[in-house]
């Protein structure tokens, strides 16, 4: 069966962090599609705690890292596969074919990529972003807890 970058591309983009990209290519077996997946339901636990306690646990701290590391592992797998040369897509993961039925990118699949680092790079600025403003946040609560 032939694997398609653009499909490889677009599930990378479209559904970040759920491993299905990483299912397309290896399907069930695939050991970085179950750690993506599981890591992006810790994510979202870890969102759901830091939404109840005000962004005061470590816990959904550190599960919301997880969470946040699959989704940018996810769009840069979509970056290197995506900018990787047709040729040596073929040969990894469509051995055999026939050179009439090489697989051809074209515009689609750079568009996903470009979309994939914009989307990357937003996530990645927003999450350090609130991740350094909590930080400096709990250094003065516990700058006022020490001078009174």
């Amino acid at each position: 069966m032939k694997k398609y970058k653009l499909l490889f591309c677009s599930l990378g983009l479209f559904f970040p962090g759920t491993g299905l990209n990483c299912f397309y290519l290896q399907g069930l077996k695939s050991f970085w599609g179950w750690a993506q997946l599981f890591s992006f339901i810790g994510g979202i636990a870890g969102w759901l705690i830091l939404k109840d306690t005000h962004f005061h646990s470590a816990p959904g701290w550190v599960l919301i890292t997880f969470g946040f590391i699959t989704l940018e592992a996810s769009w840069l797998t979509t970056i290197t596969y995506g900018l990787r040369a047709d040729e040596k897509w073929d040969a990894q993961f469509n051995p055999g074919l026939e050179s009439s039925k090489a697989t051809q990118s074209g515009w689609p699949v750079v568009l996903t990529v470009i979309f994939s680092l914009v989307l990357g790079a937003g996530v990645m600025m927003t999450f350090l972003a609130i991740a350094f403003e909590q930080f400096f946040i709990s250094q003065l609560q516990e700058a006022r807890k020490l001078s009174q």
